[in-house]
């Protein structure tokens, strides 16, 4: 996969709302969901974790963010 496409998917990560919850709450359905199964399975999850080094659980940085967006 080539770096602007793993970009994509992980722009998809940051905008999805499941993984957005459960960065932003750190508890609950949505943060136990992206944790346990959806990194596992998503490709977008696994792109943003790749392009990021943060897992995609953890609260969002600026840096990711930037990482992200460039």
């Amino acid at each position: 996969m080539t770096e602007a496409e793993l970009k994509a998917k992980a722009k998809q990560c940051l905008e999805c709302p499941i993984c957005r919850s459960g960065r932003k709450n750190q508890r609950g359905l949505a943060y136990l969901f992206v944790k346990f199964v959806d990194r596992k399975i998503c490709p977008a999850c696994k792109a943003f974790e790749e392009v990021t080094g943060q897992r995609a659980f953890e609260p969002i940085t600026q840096e990711a963010i930037d990482k992200v967006l460039e």
